[in-house]
C-alpha cells in the first residue's frame, strides 16, 4: 500500500479512532487538493436510488473493505502522495488515500461504470453496493435474488474488489440504506436516530437546541407538519434572539418527538401509478405530502415536505398563501409528477379549483402561472384537514370494538382446527410450537419466522415492528366470510363501509391481501345495497310552461290578516293569468270554504274568460277541489 519515498512533496498526517476502536489516517493534502482540478462526477442522489428499488421484496447490502485502497495510483502521481510521519520516514502510497479531494469522484466513477450494465436490480452509493430484487419471468424473488447477487460477485471478483462480510447483509426483506430502513413495505426512519432524538435532554442553550434540531430535520420528510411544529424552537436561533425556554418551546421539543416516534413508513414512489397531493398553509407555514394508492387500495404518503414561511410571505392573503404551498409542493415533488401523467392536488381552499383559469390575476399569481402550465393536474376541494394516513386508525392502540367481545369461542376454535388443512401455516404453527423439532420451511417462512408466534394454539402475525400482532385466518373461505361478517352484519357492527369494516377487521386479524376480501365483501353486502342511496341526485325544480293564450292557465290564492270591510271580509282571493298578469280580485271572509272559492272563481274568471286549461296553487285546503269542477 505504501513505501519509503524520496519525493521531494511531503504533506502532514495523523490519526483518529474509528466507532469501532481502530485506527483511521487521515492526511493533511491541502496544499496538493488547492492545486488540483475538480472532478465533476455527480454524486446519486438518495431518492432517485430509492425510487429504482420500489415494487421489489428481496434485498443485500455489500459494503467494500476500505474502498479507496482497492484503487491503485497512476505510477506518476504516486510521488504527490508522500505524507511525513512523527519519525521522520516518507512514505508515498501505492493506492488511493483518504484526503484527497478527487478520491471520492474517482471512487463513485469507477464503482458507477463496473455495475452499470445491472443497474435494473443494482444500486451504488460510493463504496455501498445494493441488490433488490421482485418475482418475474416465473422466477420467485429469492431466486431471481440469487442470480443478481451471482452476478455482482463474479464482477467484484473479476475487478478485485472485496467486501467487508462483517457488514454485508444478504436476502433480507429490510436493509439500512443511507440513514434509514428500506424494505419491501416502504422506507422508515432509522431507529437508532429517532431514540437519539427521544432520549435528547432539554436544551440549555441555542448550541444544544442547534444540535437538536440538526437531526430532528434530517428526518422531517417522515413527519408531517413539521415545520409548523419547529417553529417555536427556530425562533430561538433568529440573531438577536433573547434565550428563553418557555411552555410554548417545550410543547414543540415534545411535539416533534412525538411525531418522529410514530411516524409511518413511507410507501416507496410506483411511477406506474397516478400520484395525488395534499397541500395546506397556516399563517406561519406551508406543507405538502404526496401520496399513492398501493396494490391493496390504500393511500400511503411517499414523502412529506414543509417549510416556515418568510417574513414578506406572511403578509401574502390566505388565497396567495394556499397557492404557494401548491408551488412549493410541485417544486418538491417534481421528479415525479412532472409530464403527461395526470394527477390530484387536494386543498381545502375552495377558490383554487379556477385559480390556474380565471382571468382576475395578481401580478404574484401570472408569474406562477406559466410554472403551472408544465404540469398536467386538476384541483379538488377536500373541506377540513384530511387523514392522508388511510391506515393510521388500524394502528391506533385506544379502540376496542364492543361486538368483539360477542364473538362466539367456537370461531377460534375452527381457526385452531383449519391450520391443520393450510399447507402454508401448518409448518409454521408445528415449529413454533415445538422449536427442537425439524421442520421443513420454505426460505420465505423462514426469513419472516420472527414475526410468527403461537398463544393457545392460535398463530399471531406482526405487520410492523410496532404494531400489534394480529391472529392469522388460513386459507378457509367459510372462514374469512365467517369473520367479515361479525365485522359487517352483525347487530352491533352497523354494516359499516369498506374502509371501516378493515379497519375493525385488521385490528385482530390478517391474512394476505385483506383489503381485497373485505372490498368484494362489502360491494356485494345484500343488505348495504339494497339500502344504499341511489348515486343520481334529484331533479331540480323547473320553471312553469309559459302559456299559449290569457287566461290559459291561472295562478290563485289568498291574502288574510287585512282590515275588516263592512260586511266583514278580511281577506282577497287573487286570480292572476300567467301570461299577461291580468288580475281579478275577489273578497272573503277567513272562513271561506272550498265550494264559495269555486262560486267566486265562476263569477270572477269563467263568465269573463271561459275555462283555464290549467291552476297553480299552493295546495291550499280552501282552493276549489277536483270534485267541485265536476260538479
Amino acid at each position: 500500500m505504501v513505501r519509503e519515498s524520496k519525493s521531494p512533496h511531503s504533506s502532514p498526517t495523523f490519526c483518529v479512532r474509528k466507532p469501532n476502536g481502530k485506527w483511521r489516517m487521515v492526511h493533511a493534502f491541502n496544499k496538493l487538493n488547492a492545486a488540483t482540478i475538480p472532478a465533476s462526477t455527480p454524486i446519486p442522489r438518495k431518492d432517485v436510488l430509492q425510487n429504482n428499488m420500489a415494487g421489489c421484496t428481496v434485498f443485500s447490502a455489500l459494503d467494500m473493505v476500505d474502498g479507496y485502497y482497492q484503487l491503485l495510483m497512476r505510477e506518476s502521481d504516486i510521488p504527490l502522495t508522500a505524507v511525513s510521519t512523527p519519525s521522520g520516514m516518507l512514505w508515498e502510497w501505492l493506492v488511493m488515500p483518504q484526503g484527497l479531494s478527487n478520491a471520492p469522484a474517482t471512487f463513485n466513477r469507477l464503482v458507477t461504470q463496473l455495475f452499470r450494465p445491472m443497474r435494473q436490480f443494482v444500486q451504488t452509493y460510493f463504496d455501498d453496493i445494493f441488490v433488490h430484487s421482485r418475482a418475474s419471468e416465473g422466477k420467485t424473488a429469492v431466486e431471481a435474488h440469487l442470480g443478481h447477487l451471482r452476478e455482482v460477485l463474479l464482477c467484484m471478483r473479476e475487478n478485485r474488489l472485496y467486501a467487508n462480510i462483517n457488514k454485508c447483509i444478504f436476502g433480507a426483506e429490510e436493509i439500512p440504506f443511507l440513514g434509514c430502513f428500506l424494505g419491501k413495505d416502504g422506507v422508515r426512519a432509522d431507529p437508532e436516530k429517532v431514540c437519539a432524538i427521544a432520549q435528547w435532554p432539554v436544551p440549555v442553550s441555542q448550541k444544544d437546541l442547534r444540535k437538536w434540531l440538526g437531526l430532528a430535520n434530517y428526518l422531517h420528510k417522515y413527519s408531517a407538519n413539521y415545520a409548523e411544529m419547529a417553529r417555536p424552537l427556530t425562533n430561538l436561533l433568529k440573531k438577536d434572539a433573547v434565550w428563553s425556554w418557555t411552555s410554548e418551546a417545550q410543547q414543540a421539543f415534545e411535539a416533534i418527538k412525538s411525531s418522529l416516534q410514530s411516524a409511518p413508513i413511507l410507501a416507496l414512489p410506483d411511477e406506474e401509478r397516478p400520484f395525488s397531493v395534499v397541500c395546506d398553509a397556516s399563517d406561519f407555514a406551508i406543507g405538502c405530502a404526496l401520496l399513492q394508492v398501493d396494490a391493496e387500495g390504500r393511500e400511503r404518503v411517499v414523502s412529506f415536505q414543509s417549510r416556515q414561511l418568510k417574513a414578506a410571505e406572511k403578509n401574502y392573503p390566505v388565497h396567495d398563501k394556499e397557492l404557494l404551498a401548491m408551488k412549493y409542493a410541485l417544486v418538491k415533488f417534481r421528479v415525479h409528477l412532472l409530464g403527461q401523467k395526470p394527477f390530484v392536488i387536494y386543498t381545502d381552499h375552495a377558490s383554487l379549483r379556477t385559480a390556474t383559469s380565471s382571468p382576475h390575476l395578481s401580478q404574484r399569481m401570472a408569474r406562477w402561472l406559466s410554472f403551472f402550465a408544465e404540469y398536467n393536474f386538476t384541483v379538488e376541494y377536500k373541506p377540513g384537514k384530511q387523514n392522508v394516513l388511510a391506515d393510521a386508525l388500524s394502528r391506533r392502540p385506544d379502540y376496542e370494538l364492543a361486538h368483539l367481545a360477542y364473538l362466539e369461542s367456537p370461531l377460534y376454535e375452527l381457526i385452531r382446527e383449519a391450520y391443520a388443512d393450510d399447507d402454508d401455516l401448518a409448518g409454521l404453527v408445528e415449529a413454533l410450537s415445538a422449536p427442537n423439532k425439524v421442520v421443513e420451511l420454505t426460505a420465505r417462512q423462514r426469513s419472516r419466522l420472527h414475526r410468527y408466534s403461537v398463544v393457545e394454539g392460535l398463530l399471531y402475525y406482526q405487520v410492523d415492528g410496532g404494531d400489534e400482532p394480529r391472529i392469522v385466518v388460513p386459507n378457509d373461505e367459510d372462514l374469512r366470510h365467517r369473520v367479515l361478517y361479525e365485522a359487517h352484519d352483525t347487530p352491533l357492527s352497523g354494516h359499516l363501509g369498506r374502509e371501516k369494516t378493515y379497519t375493525s377487521v385488521a385490528r385482530n386479524f390478517w391474512w394476505p391481501h385483506m383489503y381485497k376480501w373485505v372490498r368484494k365483501y362489502v360491494q356485494t353486502c345484500e343488505t348495504c345495497q339494497r339500502v344504499k342511496p341511489a348515486p343520481s341526485a334529484s331533479a331540480p325544480l323547473m320553471s312553469l310552461p309559459v302559456p299559449a293564450d290569457c287566461w290559459r292557465s291561472v295562478s290563485m290564492d289568498f291574502i288574510f290578516e287585512l282590515p275588516a270591510d263592512a260586511r266583514g271580509h278580511t281577506g282577497i282571493l287573487v286570480f292572476v293569468c300567467r301570461l299577461s298578469k291580468m288580475v281579478r280580485l275577489a273578497a272573503v271572509r277567513k272562513s271561506v270554504t272550498a265550494p264559495q272559492a269555486a262560486q267566486l272563481f265562476v263569477d270572477n274568471v269563467f263568465r269573463n274568460h271561459g275555462l283555464p286549461e290549467a291552476f297553480v296553487s299552493d295546495r291550499d285546503p280552501s282552493r276549489p277541489s277536483s270534485d267541485r269542477w265536476s260538479d
